[in-house]
């Protein structure tokens, strides 16, 4: 299990990974007024006039100051662009760009990027340049505020956002199994985690051999329809299903069904951005937090499984002994394999993506909504940080639980087998579902 290193970008490629990120960033704000881009819409979120200047210094820090010295030795970043020393819900207090601002930084950043491209040695010996990393890395740091600003967008005050356009969600498979059914993993080693250094994190390496347990995982995210059972024959007030943690937090909080979803006479809806619709038993839960998930799962008979399973039901092949970038293989992402990208803007229906499904026959584990895991976010045997410890050394620990999997709302090139995300367990605004497991 050597390290990987991909051939490096050239620099046409490198010119059109950035724009594509950039314009999909401008068309979801192109509709956005002065007083939404500056506005403090929910405490959990940044002001969206943030997102977008944080997204330009990161790129000047890293493809204009760090590539000249390969220093690796912190994030970089300063000012009110800072993360940690401006928290989300203080933002609205910081001197932010108004749009033209913005825009015009963000134009001249990448000005002086591509100015400086062509006297760039693509193919030095070195850490950030080596397989194009720092390029691929810093188009993914734009990908993840893509769907940060969404989730922002979601919560936004005053008119709801209209995306800018909507593709129409593809049909379901007919022979796609039903909700609720389960496919086994046979167990035995599997190889968790890459030694990718082209545009994996380091959070995701080494790769290493771990045992598995034979155990049976849903074959689908849990869908609406089984979570409205759990909400209406009184899952939130059985104790018996909750955690101690999870209990408290529900006590605290006094909700009774996931976010977004709103009683309307004896049925229920749902609401995704500007549309506000019945309740579709077949779409994915969203919105729910790790408590919540926990819950569900442990009502029904079940329970989340661990990050180690859910990598391994998505990417190993038990027949072939090989492991797959992505459920399907290696090729990349597409709107026939997985629900991503946010061109639905929502979830589509479980058994809408036969060309996705993992070797042993699971649905869904790359897009339509993240899954929470039981585990927690540490680093894998080995880790070593790179390239900055502010990505994911500092959240290690039992504060943060492990998701996997990427939602409608990330970018194709923001997820694959091995990316982990992680946010605490309270967490509601992220577009976060569940699969459940169950021991052999």
């Amino acid at each position: 299990m050597s390290a990987h290193v991909a051939r490096p970008l050239t620099a046409a490629e490198i010119v059109g990974l950035l724009d594509e990120a950039r314009a999909r960033t401008l068309l979801l704000v192109a509709s956005l007024t002065e007083e939404d881009l500056r506005r403090q819409h929910d405490p959990l979120m940044s002001p969206i006039a943030w997102d977008l200047g944080h997204i330009g210094h990161f790129e000047e820090v890293w493809l204009l100051e760090k590539l000249d010295t390969d220093d690796v030795a912190g994030e970089g970043l300063r000012g009110i662009y800072n993360p940690f020393t401006n928290p989300r819900a203080t933002r609205d207090a910081l001197p932010l760009p108004s749009l033209p601002e913005c825009r015009a930084y963000l134009a001249r950043v990448r000005a002086a990027v591509l100015e400086r491209l062509p006297g760039l040695d693509l193919c030095a010996d070195s850490p950030l340049l080596r397989g194009s990393f720092v390029f691929r890395m810093v188009a993914q740091h734009e990908y993840q505020h893509n769907e940060t600003i969404l989730q922002t967008l979601q919560l936004k005050r005053g008119a709801p956002y209209t995306p800018p356009g909507r593709l129409d969600a593809p049909p379901t498979d007919p022979d796609a199994p039903e909700p609720g059914s389960m496919v086994r993993f046979p167990g035995g080693e599997v190889v968790l985690g890459t030694d990718d250094r082209s545009a994996a994190y380091d959070n995701e390496r080494p790769a290493h051999e771990v045992r598995v347990d034979p155990f049976w995982i849903d074959a689908h995210p849990v869908t609406n329809g089984q979570y409205l059972a759990f909400v209406e024959r009184g899952g939130y007030g059985e104790r018996r299903v909750w955690s101690d943690a999870g209990w408290a937090w529900r006590e605290r909080e006094q909700l009774h069904a996931p976010r977004y979803w709103s009683p309307s006479g004896e049925e229920w809806t749902e609401r995704f951005m500007d549309r506000t619709t019945p309740l579709d038993p077949l779409r994915p839960v969203g919105h729910v937090c790790y408590w919540e998930a926990e819950a569900y799962a442990r009502w029904a008979g079940k329970r989340l499984p661990t990050e180690v399973e859910w990598e391994a039901a998505a990417s190993w092949d038990p027949v072939a002994g090989t492991k797959r970038a992505y459920p399907w293989g290696d090729d990349a992402p597409t709107a026939e394999r997985a629900n991503l990208d946010h061109l639905w803007f929502g979830t589509t229906r479980v058994g809408s993506h036969p060309a996705g499904v993992s070797p042993i026959g699971c649905w869904d584990m790359i897009g339509n909504v993240w899954e929470w895991t039981s585990s927690d976010f540490v680093g894998y045997p080995g880790y070593r940080t790179f390239p900055y410890p502010e990505y994911s050394e500092v959240f290690f620990g039992d504060d943060y639980k492990v998701l996997r999997g990427g939602s409608w709302a990330t970018r194709f090139g923001a997820v694959r087998n091995t990316f982990r995300n992680w946010d605490y367990p309270i967490r509601r605004q992220i577009f976060s579902g569940v699969r459940c497991a169950r021991d052999e």
